[in-house]
């Protein structure tokens, strides 16, 4: 097959992920400007190999073999290793510790660490599972995922400071906030004299994968301090997110 082929078949693949209703032969070929006896033989060859699907009333979309491949080129980017350059930055930025957080089942722990410039820190130990109910990163993955969110408000919520969320209406009313603007914050509820934000990286497909968690010594943090650290903690996401395959405008 020609060079010429190839890059034809992938401007048909992109025409088609596009409309999830599907495309009739007409509307392919005059999209992409080709002749109808190329085009239908292509479409023919794709569909053939499973890279293409066509339905009864002979509308065209992406194939099942296409899909899978997708899936497994998504999950073959390891978020860690794309993250942990960005991260490095943004420690080395704000000067507090950050940290990669992933979810894994009902699991959700943190993957890596980089140490910011301050002399005092938590020492946040790796792997270790996240309350749910009053880190900003287990606050943060239970608001995206309702699942996660209805697990975090039937269990029992230890208190572990004075200010530790343990009503499960006010736990819920703290997810709908998450969401509404876009990052979670844990204000001495999980320990005292430490401050938490956690900000979402997305995936390709548009999804939570990971995110971030920076640990602020309470002293530290001021109005000025906490935007300029959201900011860069933002900011870093989306660098994240377009080396992962996902360039959405942020909110």
């Amino acid at each position: 097959m020609s060079p010429d082929r190839y890059l034809r078949t992938f401007d048909v693949l992109s025409l088609l992920v596009k409309h999830k209703q599907g495309l009739r032969l007409t509307e392919i070929k005059d999209a992409l400007d080709l002749p109808m006896s190329s085009v239908h033989n292509m479409l023919q060859t794709m569909v053939s190999a499973e890279v293409a699907s066509v339905t009864e009333d002979l509308r065209y979309s992406v194939g099942p073999r296409t899909v899978a491949l997708a899936l497994q080129t998504l999950q073959s980017l390891d978020i860690r290793s794309i993250a942990r350059p960005h991260l490095q930055d943004l420690a080395k930025e704000i000067g507090d510790d950050v940290y990669l957080a992933i979810q894994v089942g009902k699991r959700v722990f943190y993957a890596d660490r980089f140490l910011g410039t301050q002399r005092i820190s938590l020492d946040i130990r790796l792997g270790e599972s996240l309350f749910l109910h009053c880190t900003a990163t287990g606050k943060l993955f239970a608001a995206y995922d309702p699942k996660l969110a209805a697990q975090a408000i039937a269990r029992r919520m230890p208190k572990l400071t004075a200010v530790t969320i343990t009503d499960p209406v006010k736990l819920e009313n703290e997810f709908k906030r998450i969401l509404k603007q876009g990052y979670s914050k844990s204000d001495e509820e999980s320990v005292e004299g430490i401050i938490g934000y956690a900000v979402p990286i997305h995936d390709g497909a548009g999804k939570l994968a990971a995110a971030i968690h920076i640990s602020v010594v309470g002293k530290r943090v001021t109005t000025p301090h906490e935007r300029k650290l959201l900011d860069a903690a933002r900011k870093c996401a989306t660098q994240i997110e377009k080396h992962s395959g996902h360039a959405a405008p942020k909110p």
